[in-house]
């Protein structure tokens, strides 16, 4: 699958946004952008503030208007690959699969092959392209380190019917998150907006002003003295990494969450892990188990469910036998 057009992209930039250097702000919005990429764009004049050719360097101010033309590369070609993922449906519309952890969902820096969009070429050469050029049929995504259920659509239509549903909030999705600590309460509601951190920019955090709005549901299901607690999680609202930001704003985050959670060291000096082992954790402990939509054929709700995989399991089973 060739580029064979312009990707446009237009940014409106609000007035907490102000102030940041125009490279820096398009190659964080850009997961296969680099600031040296965006300098080259501007010198090359696909990038406008208000209209007009501006430099990298440019400050920008609220109220700004940029566009954004991406220039089709000949030599970038997306070459189906054998990769390993579950089908857990399939019919003339649409893909449903189990995305094992560590698979990069579509193409971008530091992962040109071998993500989950070659390995569908592979599969199913035939998919809906209004996702762009290097992620066919791919409606939503999961992070990396997240395992889980994903839909994927085969043709233009069909993504049209999905995505609308996804951004009205209408798609059933149940996670399963195993965290830190023992949470308050057996349920719980987190109502916090969500935007780019504002120094960490590939990083998202709560925003009180300026954020979007982003609702999280969760209920417990087990825990483990104090230490952890399984949960069961509903995201309401599809913003990136908002599980993850989420939980760890409430003081819970995510088992194996090395950029939202607790890091290696912390695990070094728990007294309880003393004479007593744990698998490795080698991922954040997330899974999206349960994912539900109408069907753009039979306009029927349909539900599909994948139960949790191995290194979570032995990783449960595992605590379950540990004397805190």
């Amino acid at each position: 699958m060739k580029k064979t057009s312009h990707r446009l992209f237009t940014f409106s930039i609000s007035v907490g946004e102000g102030e940041e250097r125009l490279d820096t702000y398009l190659s964080s919005r850009l997961e296969d952008l680099t600031r040296s990429k965006v300098q080259n764009l501007v010198k090359k004049g696909f990038v406008k503030v208000n209209g007009r050719p501006t430099k990298a360097s440019y400050r920008l101010k609220g109220g700004d208007c940029v566009d954004l033309s991406i220039p089709p590369d000949p030599s970038d070609e997306l070459k189906p690959e054998p990769i390993e993922f579950a089908i857990l449906h399939e019919d003339s519309s649409l893909i449903v699969l189990n995305k094992p952890s560590g698979l990069v969902v579509h193409p971008a820096p530091g992962h040109p092959t071998g993500t989950l969009v070659h390995g569908l070429l592979q599969y199913c050469p035939e998919l809906s392209g209004r996702g762009g050029l290097e992620r066919p049929g791919i409606i939503h995504r999961l992070d990396k380190d997240t395992s889980g259920i994903m839909v994927v659509a085969k043709n233009d239509r069909v993504h049209r019917f999905l995505s609308g549903q996804f951004k009205g909030g209408a798609v059933k999705k149940r996670y399963l998150a195993l965290v830190h600590g023992n949470t308050k309460g057996k349920r719980g509601e987190i109502n916090l907006p969500i935007a780019r951190h504002p120094r960490r920019r590939k990083e998202m955090s709560v925003l009180l002003s300026g954020g979007k709005k982003a609702m999280t549901f969760w209920q417990k299901l087990e825990t483990f003295d104090d230490k952890f607690s399984l949960l069961s999680v509903l995201p309401k609202t599809g913003r990136t990494h908002q599980i993850r930001v989420h939980l760890s704003y409430l003081g819970h985050p995510i088992v194996g969450d090395q950029v939202y959670g607790y890091k290696k060291n912390w695990w070094k000096k728990q007294a309880f892990l003393k004479n007593q082992t744990l698998p490795p954790i080698g991922r954040q402990m997330l899974h999206a188990e349960t994912l539900g939509f109408i069907h753009p054929d039979s306009e029927d709700f349909c539900e599909f469910q994948t139960p949790m995989p191995e290194d979570m399991d032995h990783l449960l089973r595992s605590l379950r036998l540990i004397r805190f």
